[in-house]
C-alpha cells in the first residue's frame, strides 16, 4: 500500500494561495491600467518640457517609446510580487495544515493515554483500541492480533470492520508475521508483487495492499496491527502515525496491567503448588460469607509426608505436593476454591456444597490420586480428608477447626480416608482399607502410627 507522505508545500497549499492572491488582487486590476496611462501621461510632460526643439509629434513619439520600455518592467514587476505572495501564501497554508494535523494528534495521543489509563484490565483496553481503530480508520478493515502468555501463539483480539469481517491474516506466531520478527511497520502495495508477506496471498478478498503495525510490551513484540485495501491503494501517513501510537499506547497499558496481574498472583498464590495461599483463600471464603453463599470446608493432608521427605528427599516431597495440588485442580469444579494452608496440609473450599456433597467430590479425588501418582514416577502415597458443612454464621476459624477435627479421625482411624464433622458428630464416609490391603499396606500398623496424626 503506496503510504502518502505530503510533502512540505502541496499543489492543494499553492492552489489557496493562488484562490487568494486571486481575490485579493481583483481591485488592482484598474489600478495597474491607470498606472501605465499616468505613466504615458508623465513621460509626454517631459518630453514636451525637455525637448522643446522636436516639436509635440516627435516629443509624443519619444514618450511613446518610453512607455513602451516601462511597461513591460512594470507587468514584469507585479508578475514577480505576484508569484512571492502565491510562494508565501502556499507556505503559510502548509504551515497551517501542519500545525492543525499536528495538533489532531497530540489530542488523539492524550484522548487516547487518558482513556487506557482509566482501563482496569485488557478486555477494556482492547474494547478502547477497536473503538480507536474504527475512529482512525473508517470503513477500513482492521484487525489486532495479539500472543498469548506463552508469546507462541497469536490470536485474533479486536476486528474493526464495517462488514464485521477482518482482514483474515492468517500467522499463527510472532515469529510469522515480518513486522513482529523485525520490530517495523510493513508497507505492501500488492499482495502479487514480489517482496511482499506471502501471508497476504491466496486470501478470499483477493488481491490486497497491507499495513502491518508492530505492538510491543515491555519491548518485546506481542503482535501486530493489520489492515488491507485495493492493491496500491494510497493510505495518509498521518493515519499510519496514528495507528504507531495506538500500537505503543496499548503496548504499553497491556505491559502494565500484565505485570500488575503478575504481581497481584505471585502475592496470592503458593509459590510451589500455584494454589492460592492461605490469605487470598480465607479472603475469597469471606467475600462467600458476604454473599450469603452457602459451602462445605474440607482440610486434607498427605499421609505420612514426613517420611517420604525424609526417604527420598525433599525433591520429590515437591514434586508430591505438586501432583496432589494438580490433582485437585483437575478433578473439582472450577468454581471450588483450594489452598495450600501450609506444609503438606490443603483447604478446599465447596460452593453450594453439603458435606454429602463434599464427600463425593474428594472421594472421586482419593481413589483416583493413586494411578496419578504411579505415572508420575512418584513413591506410593496417599491422602486423608476433614469434611464440614459451614453453619450460617459460623465463623472461619471454627470452621476450620471443626475440619481439622475431622482430619485429625481419618489419620486416627487409619489414614486414605474421609471423614465428615456434622452435628451427629463424627462419621467416615469413605476409606481405602480394602484397597491399602490389595496394596499391601497395613492399616493396623498406621492405626498405631497414629500418635502424630498430621503425618
Amino acid at each position: 500500500m503506496a503510504i502518502e507522505i505530503e510533502p512540505l508545500i502541496t499543489e492543494n497549499d499553492r492552489a489557496v494561495a493562488r484562490a487568494n492572491v486571486r481575490r485579493s488582487s481583483r481591485g488592482s486590476t484598474l489600478g495597474g491600467v491607470f498606472l501605465v496611462a499616468l505613466t504615458d501621461a508623465v513621460a509626454s510632460l517631459l518630453a514636451v518640457a525637455f525637448v522643446p526643439h522636436l516639436g509635440t509629434g516627435p516629443a509624443l513619439a519619444v514618450a511613446a517609446f518610453a512607455v513602451a520600455l516601462t511597461t513591460p518592467l512594470l507587468f514584469g514587476i507585479s508578475r514577480l510580487a505576484t508569484t512571492r505572495a502565491i510562494r508565501e501564501g502556499a507556505a503559510s497554508a502548509a504551515n497551517e495544515r501542519r500545525m492543525v494535523a499536528e495538533a489532531h494528534r497530540r489530542e488523539f495521543e492524550t484522548r487516547l493515554a487518558n482513556e487506557l489509563e482509566m482501563a482496569e484490565g485488557e478486555p477494556e483496553v482492547l474494547d478502547t483500541v477497536e473503538r480507536a481503530l474504527a475512529g482512525t480508520l473508517p470503513g477500513a478493515r482492521v484487525e489486532v492480533l495479539l500472543a498469548d502468555n506463552s508469546h507462541a501463539h497469536l490470536a485474533r483480539m479486536v476486528v474493526s470492520s464495517p462488514d464485521a469481517e477482518p482482514p483474515g491474516c492468517p500467522v499463527n506466531s510472532p515469529d510469522e508475521c515480518p513486522a513482529a520478527r523485525r520490530s517495523q511497520v510493513q508497507r505492501f502495495d500488492d499482495s502479487d508483487a514480489l517482496g511482499v508477506c506471502p501471508k497476504l496471498r491466496g486470501r478470499p478478498q483477493g488481491r490486497c495492499s497491507a499495513v502491518c503495525v508492530p505492538v510491543s510490551i515491555m519491548g518485546r513484540t506481542v503482535g501486530v496491527i493489520h489492515t488491507t485495501d485495493a492493491p496500491n491503494a494510497v493510505f495518509d501517513g498521518a493515519r499510519v502515525q496514528d495507528l504507531q501510537t495506538l500500537a505503543n499506547q496499548a503496548g504499553a497499558r497491556l505491559g502494565m496491567l500484565r505485570i500488575m496481574a503478575e504481581t497481584q498472583l505471585q502475592a496470592a498464590t503458593d509459590g510451589l503448588t500455584g494454589l492460592l495461599n492461605r490469605r487470598s483463600l480465607e479472603n475469597k471464603i469471606r467475600a462467600l460469607r458476604n454473599e450469603q453463599t452457602s459451602f462445605a470446608f474440607a482440610m486434607a493432608d498427605l499421609d505420612h509426608f514426613k517420611a517420604l521427605n525424609d526417604a527420598h528427599g525433599h525433591e520429590t516431597g515437591d514434586r508430591a505436593l505438586r501432583l496432589f495440588a494438580q490433582t485437585l485442580r483437575t478433578l473439582l469444579r472450577d468454581d471450588d476454591l483450594v489452598g495450600r494452608y501450609g506444609g503438606e496440609e490443603f483447604a478446599i473450599v465447596l460452593p453450594g456444597a453439603t458435606s454429602r456433597d463434599a464427600a463425593d467430590a474428594l472421594e472421586h479425588v482419593r481413589v483416583t490420586l493413586p494411578g496419578h501418582v504411579r505415572r508420575a514416577g512418584l513413591p506410593d502415597y496417599t491422602a486423608s480428608f476433614g469434611v464440614v458443612e459451614a453453619a450460617i454464621g459460623e465463623d472461619l476459624e471454627a470452621v476450620a477447626r471443626r475440619a481439622d477435627a475431622a482430619l485429625f479421625h481419618a489419620k486416627r482411624d487409619g489414614r486414605d480416608r474421609i471423614v465428615v464433622h456434622s452435628d451427629h458428630g463424627m462419621h467416615e464416609e469413605h476409606n481405602g482399607a480394602s484397597q491399602a490391603a490389595g496394596n499391601g499396606h497395613h492399616p493396623d500398623r498406621e492405626l498405631a502410627d497414629a500418635a502424630t496424626p498430621h503425618s
